[in-house]
């Protein structure tokens, strides 16, 4: 692993002004995500502020029809929400399937969004609920969040303080996990919003991503049988080893499809 330096400031001011000090510092929230691909060298930051110590970068509240959780808000915390599981059930069921118990345990809300790993849960929820990410700079909207794998819109020095989802009508989840990483292999939550319909896929892209079809025909009628014969196409969709684009394509309309009878449920 690469050599870094570690801090741990008291305050946001003190975070933010180590964060702009050099391109080579980067926030560590639960670190479920940065610190393996740190051992795999595919980030080698000279220096680690642990967001951990500042106050009021964690907890859940409602404001109106939005639920706001804090970017150091556990996993296990969100799945374990009364206030979430009243609200937004999906989005407690999706918290409480991350990882094992210790990841739950240890990963963050804004850890998991910030770092866009592809196959990560939380994103499909920020995109598919509409969500609002606040930073330490502005205000960015899901669909102008996640730009790329392992990147987002989010520029050096910034950070995200919380995130805040409108309360859907109704809204569900669905994924086929590795057996090994308990990752997505592919992750599918739909949404009925104030909107319309959202469908937001993970795992089978370099990043989350809509699916504008689903959508179109769930504004027509929202349920199953909208979504019979719909098909995805596997280019541009990833391959690896846990599985092959088409499979992948296969995957997302059966995960979509799982993710609508969740919802209706």
């Amino acid at each position: 692993m690469h050599a870094f330096t570690y801090s741990r400031p008291a305050n946001l001011q003190a975070c933010l002004a180590q964060l702009e000090a050099s391109d080579g510092v980067r926030p560590l929230a639960g670190g479920q995500t940065l610190i393996p691909t740190m051992r795999q060298g595919l980030a080698q930051p000279d220096q680690l502020v642990d967001l951990k110590a500042i106050p009021g970068l964690d907890g859940i509240k409602v404001e109106n029809d939005r639920i706001e959780v804090g970017a150091l808000t556990a996993h296990a915390i969100v799945a374990g929400s009364d206030l979430v599981k009243a609200k937004i059930p999906a989005l407690s069921a999706l918290a409480g399937g991350i990882g094992d118990a210790q990841v739950r345990h240890r990963g963050t809300l804004g850890g998991s969004i910030a770092n866009a790993d592809p196959a990560a849960d939380y994103p499909a929820a920020v995109l598919g609920l509409d969500a609002t990410i606040r930073t330490s700079s502005r205000e960015i909207a899901a669909d102008s969040f996640f730009t790329e794998m392992f990147e987002t819109a989010l520029q050096p020095g910034e950070i995200v303080l919380s995130v805040s989802f409108p309360v859907p009508r109704r809204a569900g989840y669905a994924s086929l996990r590795s057996p090994g990483s308990r990752f997505a292999l592919v992750g599918a939550f739909v949404a009925e919003t104030a909107r319309g319909p959202r469908v937001a896929v993970t795992g089978a892209g370099r990043c989350a991503f809509r699916l504008g079809e689903a959508e179109k025909r769930l504004a027509a009628g929202f349920a199953l049988p909208s979504l019979d014969g719909i098909t995805v196409p596997a280019a541009g969709l990833n391959s690896d080893l846990h599985a092959h684009a088409t499979y992948r394509a296969h995957l997302v309309v059966v995960m979509v499809r799982r993710a609508v009878a969740a919802a209706l449920a």
